[in-house]
């Protein structure tokens, strides 16, 4: 926040802190929730439950009444009396007691209101009646009664109420736990975005705190060595570090900050005396030396005004006269000369030091341009001394005040400026004399060409300096533009090196999915049929038929995973054709909802497909490809939703948009829009785009809770983009989707050739083939090794044993489940990794442990790593059952706390063979 100041130690704790806040407002909530939850599912079994018994009991009572009332009709036994006595005691009081547990149900107690007169009055209408006119033995009042059958109707009438009440009741409990249901329901979405929000809030602290820490130190490292790194090109010494933390990297980065500083005005100086020096070079005129003295050194001090003032010997008197000027106004404004100790200028002479005066009066002078004038506020005075004598003084203007390097810089050009002075005033008089004597002696003249001669030299070595100069301006912008070529060169390293690292990460996760999905379905397979194959006369016609159905539809599973490869593969290499023919669309809405609505049922969802009035019968595309697209995304739709609807919409596209996504296309051309919105889990916004790249999903993690390989939707852009057409999408998280295909009404070439760039499959192809040579040393050493022990030893060794098995996919569940219990082992099955944790938190006498690796909920490293830490179960046996067949992943099981390690497609000995050796190990330490 700004105006706090926090060091690292306080951002490190307060990011724990803050983790740890989350964390418990999340268990707040979701206790919250599951304390409402409990008082509702108490009320419906406390309440209704004993509403529906009151109910019984009243209807009870009539009943014995009834049946009193007949028995003693008939037989004159006053013992049939007794049911009805009793009945007709207790059932006001049942009546009373339903009437006030439905006090808070105004309809059901109006309704037991209307039953109370219809009791009464056959109470005391008929039932009383008959038994006294049989007490009486008064037998031609009970014919006659009987005759006119009264109390049949009223009895048929209160049957009918007692009905319709119950009924009522029962359709009030029923709601009562949908709503139960759906709180649950509720509670499960809130703990998993409660568990998304903490671990997203836990990412973002963790890389902020990082960042704030390391990338000041990152940035004062890479300025070092761009300082001590340079040899041949110029170091840029304005750079700073900018930070916005108020920790400890800040003071580095201003010290830092300081030192560069410090450096650039020690480089600027240097420079400044450098370029001054040389000027003096070749130049035999005081005029011409101090015009070009206050010229160059004027603006290098930022100033707008100077004057050079020489010393000249009048006699016995000492003046400083002004011998040039740098934006001076007119020559009445500057004085032409001063003597010893007279103004400014006289004192500098006198004291021998520097004068700097700020917040000059506006009157004192002013600096002219085109436009006006202006005062400068800023006087430096300076003496230029030569061995202790002062031969010229420096007056200096501007605007803005002087600097420590401005006056640095002076003081270090005092006496190379003198010397100059000297040399070129000695100068001057040396010729002076030399033209004065030159008409009198030929020795004279020899001096004077001799003189020459050193003139001419000290020119050339002039020119020799300016050729010097010239090459070192030359290698220096060649530096300047070598660097910037580096630094670019650098770049675009940098930005390829982390897109292939992005690419190897897709790949990796892409190769451990699709290794899953493969071996998977390929694992229930192999270990019914391998039971199939080994079957004695012990298994039934219901488990062959059983074993059999499961092989069927993993096998299924498998080959339509392997068309999508295909298919993948067919549109990279150009093999795809397109078949134009006529498309009916009348019948495409009876085609999705014959082949969608038993998946909607199923899951309770609403399927509706409209479409509109203005969209054309038929149109010209291929059909095939346009089915495996709107069948892709209605699958998506149905697998991401779990609760609401999933709505087809077929219309004709609004022609801004048809523009909009083909500006070309001549306006008559119709194009088909089909969108489907559920109401799933929805798209962040970053991977709306890279849901259609090949080997790229939405999750991509090992513990996902949706399955696939991540190719469908890469399939559906480029059989589109084949059919002339475009795949859009809308969506926001916790909301649900919305993916528009749109597809022009006439495709008019029949054939495609498909020019698209191979994205990764060959690096896929490379990477499989090494896993698959990484495995096949082991599988052929297993097949030659396993040796088949007696049924008797297996029958002993694993009978009564008790084995936690966690596998979510219920074919392998199924297909292990069967193969166990041949063997006389008592198999619990666990879900995910979760529920095995709660298992064995409850029982934790399991002899063994099956640990499947990629789970929904929690997967099946983070289960076993909890087991062994948490649990602090280090002798149980876990063996890790895996389909990824990614390089290490035996070190990944080992190293999260599996005690060993097998591969699917299971073969089933080689898990006995495990099993015993596990099972043994562990009756011999008990």
């Amino acid at each position: 926040m700004k105006g706090l100041h926090f060091n690292i130690h306080t951002k490190i704790i307060a990011g724990y802190l803050f983790i740890l806040v989350c964390l418990v407002v999340s268990l707040l909530i979701v206790m919250d929730r599951m304390s409402a939850l409990q008082k509702e599912v108490d009320f419906v079994s406390q309440h209704d439950i004993e509403v529906h018994n009151l109910a019984n009991q009243i209807q009870k009572n009539v009943l014995d009444i009834e049946t009193g009332m007949r028995g003693y009709v008939i037989t004159g036994n006053a013992e049939y009396l007794e049911p009805y006595n009793t009945a007709t005691r207790s059932w006001l009081e049942n009546y009373n007691t339903l009437h006030s547990l439905l006090g808070d149900d105004g309809t059901q107690q109006r309704n037991l209101e209307e039953m109370k007169p219809l009791i009464v009055n056959w109470i005391t209408g008929s039932a009383e009646y008959v038994v006294i006119q049989k007490w009486e033995n008064n037998q031609g009042a009970l014919d006659e009664y009987f005759k006119k059958n009264q109390g049949k109707k009223l009895t048929d009438e209160l049957r009918a109420h007692f009905d319709a009440f119950l009924e009522n009741q029962k359709n009030l409990t029923n709601k009562r736990v949908e709503k139960l249901n759906q709180d649950n329901n509720n509670l499960k979405i809130t703990l998993y975005g409660l568990i998304i929000m903490v671990t997203l809030v836990t990412i973002a602290t963790a890389i902020f705190l990082s960042n704030s820490i390391v990338k000041t130190i990152k940035q004062v490292v890479r300025t070092i060595k761009s300082v001590t790194d340079s040899n041949e090109t110029e170091v840029d010494l304005s750079t700073r570090i900018e930070v916005s933390t108020h920790d400890e990297t800040r003071e580095l980065a201003e010290a830092m900050n300081e030192l560069l500083t410090s450096l650039e005005k020690q480089n600027w100086i240097q420079k400044s005396v450098s370029e001054i020096s040389t000027m003096y070079q070749g130049m035999t005129d005081l005029t011409e030396l101090t015009h070009a003295f206050i010229t160059k050194l004027t603006p290098m001090l930022k100033a707008v005004y100077g004057v050079v003032y020489l010393r000249r010997n009048q006699g016995s008197e000492v003046r400083y006269v002004k011998e040039a000027g740098y934006a001076v106004v007119s020559e009445e404004r500057a004085a032409a000369s001063f003597r010893l100790g007279e103004g400014l200028i006289g004192q500098a002479a006198m004291d021998k030091r520097i004068f700097l005066i700020d917040k000059l009066p506006d009157e004192h002078f002013k600096v002219a341009s085109g436009l006006g004038e202006s005062s400068p506020r800023n006087l430096l005075v300076a003496p230029i001394m030569v061995d202790g004598r002062v031969e010229a003084v420096v007056e200096f203007a501007a605007f803005q005040p002087f600097m420590a390097q401005h006056l640095t810089l002076l003081d270090l050009l005092q006496d190379k400026f003198g010397s100059a002075i000297t040399n070129v005033a000695g100068r001057m008089e040396v010729e002076r004399l030399l033209g004065e004597s030159q008409v009198l002696t030929e020795e004279l003249q020899a001096q004077s060409e001799e003189l020459q001669a050193q003139s001419e030299e000290l020119q050339m070595q002039q020119e020799q300096l300016r050729i010097t100069n010239e090459y070192l301006e030359e290698q220096r912008q060649f530096a300047e533009q070598r660097a910037f070529d580096l630094k670019k060169a650098k770049d675009e390293l940098e930005d390829y090196s982390r897109k292939l690292q992005m690419s190897s990460q897709y790949k990796t996760d892409f190769l451990a999915n699709m290794s899953h999905e493969l071996r998977t379905p390929l694992n229930s397979i192999l270990i019914l049929s391998q039971m199939l194959m080994e079957i004695d006369g012990e298994m039934d016609s219901t488990e062959v038929m059983d074993s059999s159905r499961v092989i069927y539809t993993a096998g299924s599973d498998l080959l339509r995973l392997i068309d999508d490869i295909l298919d993948l593969s067919k549109i990279e290499a150009g093999k795809i054709e397109i078949l134009t023919d006529e498309v009916n669309v009348t019948e495409i809405p009876q085609m999705m909802k014959n082949m969608f609505d038993p998946v909607a049922a199923k899951k309770n969802l609403t399927f509706e497909v409209v479409t509109a009035a203005n969209v054309p019968s038929v149109i010209t595309t291929d059909g095939q490809r346009l089915q495996q697209i709107w069948k892709n995304l209605l699958s998506n739709a149905f697998k991401f939703t779990e609760q609401g609807s999933v709505t087809v919409n077929i219309e004709l596209a609004q022609p801004e948009k048809v523009e909009k996504l083909w500006p070309g296309l001549e306006m008559e051309e119709q194009v088909l829009a089909i969108s489907v919105t559920d109401t799933g889990i929805g798209i962040a916004k970053e991977k709306q785009q890279s849901i259609f790249e090949a080997f790229q999903q939405v999750d991509g993690t090992t513990n996902r809770q949706y399955g696939g390989t991540g190719l469908g939707l890469s399939i559906c852009r480029e059989f589109t983009r084949l059919l002339g057409g475009a795949i859009q999408v809308e969506s926001e998280p916790e909301k649900g989707s919305t993916f528009i295909l749109y597809i022009p009404c006439s495709l008019e070439a029949a054939e495609y050739p498909l020019q698209l760039e191979k994205l990764a499959l060959d690096e896929v192809a490379v990477s499989v083939s090494e896993v698959t040579e990484e495995q096949q040393p082991a599988n052929e050493g297993t097949e030659t090794d396993l040796v088949v022990e007696a049924e008797a030893s297996d029958d002993q060794l694993f009978k009564g044993k008790k084995v936690l098995l966690v596998e979510d996919d219920r074919r392998n569940v199924y297909a292990l489940v069967t193969a166990l219990e041949k063997k006389g082992i008592k198999v619990q099955v666990a879900e995910n990794g979760k529920r095995a944790i709660e298992f064995i938190q409850e029982q934790a006498d399991f002899d063994l442990v099956f640990m499947d690796i990629m789970m929904p909920v929690m997967g099946g490293y983070e289960a076993m790593k909890v087991i062994r830490q948490d649990l602090e179960m280090d002798r149980l046996p876990i063996i890790a059952l895996t389909a990824k067949a990614m390089k290490g992943e035996r070190d990944k099981c080992m190293e999260a706390g599996a005690s060993d390690y097998i591969m699917k497609p299971l073969n089933i000995n080689q898990l006995f063979s495990l099993m015993r050796v596990w099972l043994t190990e562990q009756v011999s330490q008990d």
